[in-house]
């Protein structure tokens, strides 16, 4: 088999948990990113560069590429430069004819609020905020220019250096909309690597997947299971935070793919990184 030349645009956590997955799989993988780091040992070949700016001397013949960055998701400017001029100018960088797989890494923040409803790749999005927009219009021109383009809309992360949530429960500086039946999906990030690299290597990939586990909860739930686990007291009413909506994700093409989440429920998740 032809050995893969994966390029990791944006390469922050997700990046390198994908990046370890497939230098296992015998993949050659370069990471990009405005600052690499002065030393690493995970066998990544670092390149500097900017996405929102044209870029040079990229590797030639690369075959798959996971566009990942992570801009400050308050900051309108840094998000339009990296999802709407950023694919543009990576393209323009790369030999679009070796292109077999480009997996852009979007969010479930493109459906917005759907008053609790189940959601999944073929309902209607509707963002609400200008991150959710911003995404979905990149992942509308990327749809539209590459054939071999997949988006996966992730839900939100949490795992080992992910634990501010824990951290607020465990702090008494949570709040939760008690009652109003707002909905909280979760993807532990190992399992979000995986994903990654799961469609990055499917042969005929849809154009869009949701990256969810198997088990949405209501947000109250959730809080106070974490609570119980954390031995503090219950998190106090709160309004909603953000304009994401509430909403359940459905995970079942992406499960129909082939790929199965090593951790299908959260509060299991969560429970194994306070043991």
């Amino acid at each position: 088999m032809t050995r893969r030349r994966v390029l990791l645009a944006g390469a922050g956590d997700l990046c390198l948990r994908t990046g370890r997955l497939l230098r296992e799989q015998g993949d050659e993988v370069w990471a990009l990113r405005r600052r690499p780091p002065a030393h690493d040992s995970t066998g990544l070949r670092w390149l500097a560069g900017d996405l929102a700016r044209p870029l040079r001397g990229l590797p030639p013949g690369i075959t798959h590429v996971v566009y990942a960055p992570a801009p400050d998701a308050r900051d309108e400017r840094a998000y339009r430069a990296v999802f709407e001029h950023g694919p543009r100018n990576l393209l323009a960088a790369l030999d679009r004819a070796a292109l077999q797989r480009f997996v852009f890494i979007s969010s479930s923040a493109v459906y917005g609020d759907h008053g609790g409803a189940w959601v999944d790749e073929d309902t209607p999005a509707r963002p609400a905020a200008f991150n959710g927009r911003i995404l979905l219009e990149a992942e509308t021109w990327l749809r539209e220019e590459l054939g071999c383009a997949a988006s996966l809309r992730l839900a939100g992360l949490y795992g080992p250096g992910r634990v501010a949530l824990l951290r607020r429960i465990a702090d008494g500086a949570a709040r939760v909309p008690r009652g109003a039946g707002h909905w909280a999906n979760r993807f532990h990030i190992d399992d979000a690597a995986r994903a990654v690299a799961h469609v990055l290597g499917l042969q005929h990939a849809r154009q869009c997947y949701i990256g969810a586990d198997d088990t949405p909860h209501l947000i109250e739930d959730l809080y106070d299971a974490l609570a119980r686990m954390l031995g503090a007291p219950q998190p106090p009413y709160g309004p909603p935070g953000g304009e994401t909506g509430s909403k359940r994700l459905g995970n079942a093409r992406l499960r129909a793919s082939g790929f199965v989440p090593a951790w299908p429920d959260a509060v299991l998740g969560y429970k194994s990184l306070i043991g």
